[in-house]
């Protein structure tokens, strides 16, 4: 899911894998129908005293068999722009047909990727944005090249992220290291099917750790490497010199279009994390504490005798934070013992952990370094009809459409009435028949085929209820409420 307008993905040269749409986690709040996921783990650190390798050909022989090609196709409309060109000339000009014959309305367009063995009964790890938004998803491997039709177990698009699940056994699964261990100047290997050549295996270095706000996801933590990544790319494995997947290469940044040496790559121990929980749920749920926060200037840092930490703005009543005891001017320093740089590693150190998760968190409050525990909620933005399923099988209603709770912030920032009850729009897919239909971030839903909606939970729950194709949809927008059809039978 989305909780900010959709894509800068177009400035990355790996956006020619996307497809557009909203949709992320499984709003349904109960186990999928897949077996358990198991996973080969190997947290052993590398030596890095050790002299270089003449060859990796040994890693790529152990490994390259784990590393799958994706595909994925969708359907799109096309509008008929025949109308605009009634002019006999024109259309001869534009090769257009005449206007009695039939015009072409759908188009199928073709995406590929690449992805990861994580488990021998046919788990793949991938990228959100290789399979966003496709009615088929198929993954092929091996000599003689073998392909499956592949289910989408679930996704996280703030993460950038997806499970796939294929109807095989005894498959090649890749060992997966630990991305916490990672140093600058670590050998990286990156291995993938750029520009569906077929797999290609790319040599450089770990140029730096933690990477952020480069405005790629919501939750950036990547890992930066200077070994070639290409389009095809997305969703294949980052090596270390061990041989073991260390991240799930997503991105590059470029301004000619071509590898210019900056590559990013989900790290694994997070994207397993997240692979875990959609496996077993279905759904991604992250833990929230509460509180927005800001970084500290110099000046700040002198003025509270602080060296670092993420200093409390405000705190959201009835959080967890709230019921902590925590204050405005309060600066958070650690996290279950582990230094906070800044808010960007309070909000990753956070949403890594589950709900319900008890924390140890240390503060200084008036100069003074104070400690509390207690339990993590959980972060309250959820997405509507959102995909554990088959992929094209699409589930419900309002695909695409993102909501959240109203909070006391929210409602003081929208001026919204104090007895308004409903969930807040905050992204709308632009290809989803909800957006044909006239829905905008920031609508109020306030009910779905005139049940009533008070919160994001229900809003979910409904969409998920109703059959559809078609509901009735009861939006207030600007002091004003109306009712909206969405229809979603040709999407």
């Amino acid at each position: 899911m989305k909780s900010s307008l959709f894509s800068r993905r177009f400035l990355w040269l790996l956006a020619a894998a996307l497809f557009g749409g909203g949709l992320a986690l499984c709003a349904k709040d109960k186990a999928a129908p897949h077996p358990p996921l198991t996973l080969q783990l190997d947290p052993a650190a590398i030596d890095r005293n050790a002299s270089s390798p003449v060859s990796y050909a040994p890693i790529v022989k152990k490994t390259a068999a784990s590393v799958v090609y994706v595909f994925s196709t969708k359907k799109v409309r096309q509008p008929d722009m025949s109308q605009y060109f009634q002019d006999p000339m024109f259309r001869r000009f534009f090769g257009l047909p005449d206007p009695g014959q039939a015009q072409p309305r759908e188009q199928v367009q073709h995406s590929l990727g690449s992805g990861v063995i994580v488990a021998a009964d046919g788990y793949v790890l991938t990228n959100n944005h290789v399979i966003d938004g496709a009615d088929e998803v198929k993954v092929a491997f091996g000599e003689p090249r073998k392909e499956y039709k592949a289910t989408v177990v679930g996704r996280d698009a703030k993460a950038d992220i997806a499970v796939l699940k294929i109807d095989a056994a005894g498959l090649p699964a890749a060992t997966l290291g630990d991305s916490d261990q990672l140093e600058v100047g670590d050998t990286v290997l990156a291995i993938g099917n750029p520009f569906g050549i077929g797999l290609t295996v790319t040599h450089g270095i770990v140029s730096a750790v933690g990477r952020g706000n480069l405005g790629i996801e919501d939750y950036e933590n990547f890992i930066q490497t200077d070994a070639p990544i290409n389009p095809g790319n997305s969703g294949g494995a980052l090596l270390d010199s061990k041989g073991r997947v260390v991240g799930i290469n997503t991105a590059i940044i470029s301004r000619s279009g071509g590898f210019n040496g900056v590559g990013f790559a989900i790290p694994i121990n997070a994207a397993r994390a997240i692979a875990e929980q959609l496996v077993a749920t279905g759904r991604v749920a992250r833990g929230f504490m509460g509180v927005n926060t800001q970084s500290l200037s110099p000046e700040l840092a002198a003025e509270f005798s602080v060296k670092q930490g993420a200093l409390i703005t405000d705190v959201t009543p009835d959080s967890p934070a709230d019921k902590a005891g925590f204050k405005s001017g309060d600066i958070i320093t650690k996290l279950n013992g582990a230094p906070i740089e800044d808010p960007r590693h309070l909000q990753l150190a956070v949403i890594q952990l589950a709900p319900d998760t008890e924390v140890t968190v240390e503060y200084v409050r008036d100069g003074k370094t104070l400690s509390t525990k207690f339990k993590l909620g959980e972060l309250p933005s959820q997405t509507i009809a959102s995909g554990n399923h088959a992929a094209g099988n699409n589930e419900g209603v309002l695909n695409g459409v993102t909501v959240s709770d109203i909070t006391p912030e929210i409602r003081a920032q929208l001026q919204l009435p104090s007895d308004l009850q409903g969930a807040l729009i905050t992204n709308v897919d632009p290809e989803s028949a909800s957006a044909e239909a006239g829905l905008q971030e920031g609508d109020i839903v306030l009910s779905l085929n005139r049940q009533p909606v008070n919160n994001a939970n229900e809003a979910v729950r409904l969409s998920e209820e109703i059959k559809g194709p078609k509901v009735i949809v009861r939006l207030w927008r600007k002091g004003v409420s109306r009712f909206v059809l969405v229809d979603e039978s040709e999407k």
